[in-house]
């Protein structure tokens, strides 16, 4: 960009005041700017259509790219960091929601975008999903479920159904496996949705609509491993002979078809949706506002301020300093 193009005309200002500094406008946000490594995903994984989707989003949205954050655990999906220039970071396995939240609330001024899988969410990072939901911290959690390990090369995980059969059940899974929707109402998630990577545009919506939530936003999106458990999720894509069955949200109409669509602010009606057979239903199982971790924090801090008589952080840190020589 040449001077000429960021050179403004001045103004004249009071005396003893800064004058205005103009920034020079910003380039819209392509894909081609958000694209980074090539995805390493074997041809065919759901994961691909997953990140066309986020890009999709990113430049109806045009975010400003020095806040675009991604991150992730360990996994096939969590390489999704590596494949979006922004800042990111891959992390350790299961452990993604604890670095998301501190980036959360010692940064509120950018929306977290954390992408994972099935084994990284509700195995080994379990018992985080729990405690970021409950504290409701400001992000979007993706998780890319594929029903087994595929990183590791077929072993059974959380979501893996009865009798599925892999390196680590030879003779098929014995153990129930994990409910998301119901693990995520009952944890204390405010925004809880389900998607399929077969549909473009529906994972679009679901992206957007998490994005625009405050708080503690997840979506499950059935994304097929084509190496290890090929066509598990073709009952519910219709190009495949499937079904693909959208939630129908109240409209709050006073009609009588009115009284048979989902209550979204239901917690029980969500439960009832998550107990629905395998594939179940697509959209907003649940959605409710609360305050966010990162606005009661805000208070409290605010507060603390007041009292020190909005000390700097570089005061108060010698303050402490000082009371220990």
């Amino acid at each position: 960009m040449t001077m000429s193009e960021t050179t403004t005309t001045a103004t004249p200002v009071a005396a003893g005041v800064s004058p205005a500094i103009a920034e020079p406008s910003r380039e819209k946000l392509t894909k081609k700017a958000i694209t980074a490594d090539h995805p390493t995903w074997c041809p065919g994984c759901g994961d691909f259509a997953v990140l066309a989707s986020f890009y999709k989003v990113l430049e109806k949205r045009q975010l400003d790219h020095e806040k675009i954050v991604t991150l992730a655990g360990i996994g096939c999906s969590s390489r999704f960091p590596y494949f979006v220039n922004g800042h990111g970071a891959h992390y350790i396995h299961g452990r993604a929601v604890p670095l998301a939240s501190g980036i959360s609330l010692a940064r509120p001024d950018l929306h977290v975008f954390l992408f994972g899988g099935d084994g990284d969410g509700f195995s080994i990072g379990g018992n985080h999903l729990d405690h970021g939901a409950r504290k409701n911290i400001n992000m979007t959690y993706f998780i890319m479920d594929n029903f087994v390990y595929g990183l590791t090369k077929k072993q059974t995980s959380p979501t893996s159904p009865i009798g599925f059969k892999s390196k680590t059940d030879p003779t098929g899974a014995i153990d129930q496996p994990v409910n998301p929707m119901k693990k995520l109402i009952s944890a204390g998630a405010t925004f809880i949705a389900r998607t399929h990577a077969t549909q473009v545009k529906h994972m679009m919506e679901m992206i957007e609509r998490a994005f625009d939530h405050q708080g503690f936003s997840v979506i499950e999106c059935l994304s097929e491993c084509v190496e290890f458990f090929p066509d598990v999720f073709d009952p519910a894509d219709p190009r495949k002979g499937g079904s693909f069955e959208v939630i129908q949200e109240k409209k709050w109409d006073n009609s009588p078809e009115d009284e048979l669509r989902h209550d979204v602010t239901d917690e029980l009606a969500a439960y009832k949706l998550a107990q629905l057979p395998f594939p179940g239903v697509f959209g907003v199982f649940y959605q409710n506002d609360r305050p966010t971790k990162n606005s009661l924090e805000k208070k409290w801090i605010e507060s603390s301020r007041e009292k020190t008589g909005n000390a700097s952080d570089l005061t108060l840190l010698q303050k402490t300093f000082d009371r220990m020589k």
